[in-house]
């Protein structure tokens, strides 16, 4: 058996299961499962439809790189999304959804024979990015989350000679859970020191079209195509129609970037036996094709974020997130100091039947700290009602007086 299984982190879930065990909750309040980010929006009726007009090709093997067809609808979604042009031949490849694809790459970018092979992730993060490093023969380095720079990852934390022997840097923007979304400054850093260093830089974003202001999130590709680095060299971008679309269960995104780590991906694919099926090869080419849904999706995240965050704030350190659909709330402590989040969210469980999840599991402990300690994780992907139906009761297990001297909300929401 591989003994580095054994080096791997039990899932958030699972830690938080164990913590719950033998709870019984109010069972006179409905349960409502805020801890889990999975979309539970309707998915587009053209899903269905392009599934069924596909039949057919269940009746032959699918091209681990995908159709033509395929390929050029990612692309074509690129282009009009982010203004940057990759050609569909040489630098994208579809994938069976991003989580299998961010552990994949790692596959192929380490090099587990070099002393001290490092991947580097975001904390707190998203815990494949750690156990694909863990399972490649990797060490992992984290950059802590600063929330005086909007939560984002502290990059200056990692001295020159963690950066001298990382392989490949995960990056996730906008981020899970935090909500921030990187800037064209913080991604100009990254490519200098890649360029240094040599790592490749794996871009997760597939939260990118669940945002609230005007502006759209700025992607690794398209901060590459700005600071004049259209050839994308050492950097490849994940993306997925799960929150896109409400689709989690399709189970398809695709992967562009440098030409040369797209070859070095599509030939590990070829043995990992990855291929697209035909029916979600042609839900996807619907999906890449349409954005009305795409923005009716946005504006019920949009009225969720706007209804619910003000009634959070009165009883809990949260702000409006930059993008994605979760808030990163700080619970309340003594004399203004964030609480214990794993209590507080134990405690809410049992009393009004809420599930959010606890910071610290979504963390290690790096540079001295678990930076999620302190804030729960809480996934506004129920309907309108049942959210506000949380907040209150999150209200009502929190009273305002322990709140007071916390950090004000970030902005004014949108209108």
């Amino acid at each position: 058996m591989n003994p580095r299984l054994g080096q791997l982190h039990p899932y958030p879930f699972e830690r938080w299961a164990e913590i719950v065990r033998g709870i019984e909750p109010d069972a006179s309040r409905a349960p409502i499962n805020l801890g889990i980010g999975e979309p539970r929006h309707a998915a587009p009726p053209l899903i269905a439809q392009a599934i069924a007009g596909a039949m057919p090709g269940l009746s032959v093997y699918p091209p681990t790189r995908g159709t033509p067809a395929l390929r050029e609808a990612c692309a074509g979604w690129l282009q009009r999304r982010y203004r940057v042009e990759v050609d569909p031949a040489t630098q994208l490849l579809p994938v069976n959804g991003s989580r299998e694809a961010l552990f994949a790459f790692a596959q192929v970018a380490v090099d587990a024979s070099r002393p001290g092979a490092t991947v580097v992730c975001p904390n707190p993060f998203y815990q494949i990015y750690e156990g694909a490093a863990l399972l490649a023969g990797a060490r992992t380095a984290f950059a802590n989350s600063d929330p005086a720079r909007n939560f984002a990852a502290d990059w200056g934390s990692l001295d020159e000679a963690t950066w001298a022997r990382t392989q490949l840097l995960y990056v996730c923007s906008p981020g899970n859970p935090t909500g921030a979304v990187m800037p064209l400054v913080e991604w100009a850093r990254l490519f200098e020191l890649s360029d240094r260093h040599g790592f490749v830089i794996a871009s997760d974003e597939c939260y990118s079209e669940i945002y609230f202001a005007d502006t759209p999130p700025l992607g690794g590709l398209e901060a590459a195509a700005r600071l004049g680095r259209g050839d994308f060299r050492r950097l490849v971008a994940f993306t997925s129609l799960s929150k896109r679309s409400n689709v989690p269960g399709l189970r398809a995104g695709f992967v562009a970037g440098d030409a040369d780590w797209i070859r070095a991906f599509g030939l590990y694919r070829t043995y990992h036996g990855s291929a697209m099926s035909p029916l979600v090869a042609a839900a996807s080419i619907a999906a890449w094709g349409d954005e009305a849904h795409v923005q009716a999706n946005r504006a019920l995240y949009r009225e969720k974020f706007v209804r619910v965050t003000p009634l959070l704030a009165e009883v809990l350190d949260v702000r409006l997130p930059d993008a994605g659909f979760y808030l990163w709330a700080g619970v309340p402590g003594v004399d203004g100091q964030l609480g214990d989040d794993i209590a507080w969210a134990r405690g809410l469980f049992a009393q009004y039947n809420v599930t959010v999840l606890p910071g610290s599991l979504l963390a290690r402990d790096a540079h001295g700290a678990n930076p999620g300690a302190g804030r729960v994780r809480l996934a506004l992907v129920a309907g309108v009602d049942e959210c506000l139906d949380a907040a209150r009761r999150i209200a009502a297990y929190t009273p305002t007086s322990m709140t007071r001297g916390s950090a004000p909300a970030r902005g004014a929401l949108p209108h």
